[in-house]
């Protein structure tokens, strides 16, 4: 049930014959009218439809007043109102009781004495517990919708925070594309003022990425086969840009492909190898992927070999990129993920993610 639902339900009474009212008719008009079977000359059974058509027509009462009108008297809390409709109806429940249990009889039940006293003695006992039967009723109800209020703001309060998160997520998201896109078209760029014959080539490239591209990065989860797709046409068009100083392997567990995660997330990883360490080496160097599958873990590692990190790279965590992935997971995995960076040595850079794997349904295809 969610909060609307709650919200409905509070403004709803409850029905006004609901199997938890008969029930404290029920027992109650047995108690009592096992009471008055040790005093009285009258049939047990007689007794108890007797005390039961009281109690019934109190709570046909107690209902209507529950129910109408729809805005209570300001001078006059509705509680009040109901408690005095259940005494009210008392005497005149009792009277059509005898009217209805004595037809046939020659002498009008009125006109007996001790039917008369009977019926005095019903009135007398309808007063005197009713009232407090339906104060405690109106307690079970009030503390009830105190309950289900409580728990509605509750579910509120969850679903704002729900919202927030996926604002956030969206607002990093968002600034997560163009950061990609315009890096992208920077390195074309180059190519158009140095005058490369490739140019043409990368930007036929650009455009068949950015059609298979765009239409996942606005999702707020993907799946790993889908990502390394992206990384795989990333490289590919990095490789067009320097063939002879990027080279790069996948190492992929089957099994890890239908994993979710958040959009661009080994991309992300992927640009800061080629735009941090095979771009600025004059060599070059090896970008390596690696995607396994520990138990209930998911360990995606992004190697290279290129100049490595300096101490002032180290201590801005490479910029913008890794910080805005590692908020993502942190939003969307709380502390289950970690996002760690590792210099290696002689020269290179490691960076590995490690979240919970959370196989999805469908499955993804990479060669």
């Amino acid at each position: 049930m969610n909060s609307k639902e709650i919200s409905n339900a509070l403004l709803t009474p409850p029905a006004m014959f609901g199997w938890d009212r008969i029930k404290v008719v029920l027992v109650g008009t047995l108690i009592l009218s096992i009471m008055m079977k040790f005093t009285w000359a009258s049939w047990w059974v007689t007794i108890f439809i007797r005390l039961f058509f009281i109690a019934m027509m109190q709570l046909a009462v107690y209902g209507i007043v529950e129910r109408w009108p729809k805005r209570s008297p300001r001078w006059v809390a509705r509680w009040v109102l109901q408690i005095a409709a259940v005494a009210i109806v008392v005497p005149f429940a009792a009277a059509l009781a005898y009217a209805l249990t004595t037809i046939g009889d020659p002498v009008p039940w009125y006109q007996v004495q001790a039917k008369l006293d009977g019926c005095g003695q019903m009135i007398g006992a309808g007063l005197l517990f009713s009232p407090w039967i339906a104060m405690s009723a109106l307690y079970r109800h009030i503390n009830g919708q105190a309950q289900r209020q409580a728990l509605s703001f509750e579910l509120e309060r969850s679903e704002l925070a729900r919202d927030a998160l996926d604002s956030r997520l969206r607002l990093l998201q968002a600034q997560v594309e163009p950061h990609f896109l315009f890096n992208t078209l920077a390195n074309i760029r180059e190519l158009v003022d140095s005058g490369s014959p490739q140019a043409s080539t990368v930007l036929v490239s650009l455009i068949a990425y950015l059609r298979a591209a765009v239409p996942n990065l606005s999702n707020a989860k993907t799946s790993l086969g889908q990502e390394l797709e992206l990384v795989r046409a990333y490289l590919e068009l990095m490789h067009m840009r320097m063939p002879d100083r990027l080279q790069y392997a996948f190492h992929v567990d089957e099994a890890a492909l239908k994993v979710p995660c958040p959009p661009m997330t080994l991309l992300t990883l992927v640009e800061n190898a080629v735009r941090h360490g095979i771009d600025p080496s004059e060599e070059g160097g090896q970008i390596e992927v690696s995607v396994q599958l520990k138990n209930d873990r998911c360990v995606a590692q992004v190697r290279d070999t290129g100049i490595g990190l300096s101490s002032d790279q180290q201590s801005k965590g490479l910029g913008t990129g890794l910080a805005n992935l590692r908020e993502r997971l942190h939003l969307v995995f709380a502390d289950q993920a970690q996002l760690s960076l590792t210099a290696l040595e002689p020269h290179g850079f490691l960076a590995e993610i490690n979240f919970p794997a959370q196989l999805t349904t469908s499955t993804q295809n990479f060669h």
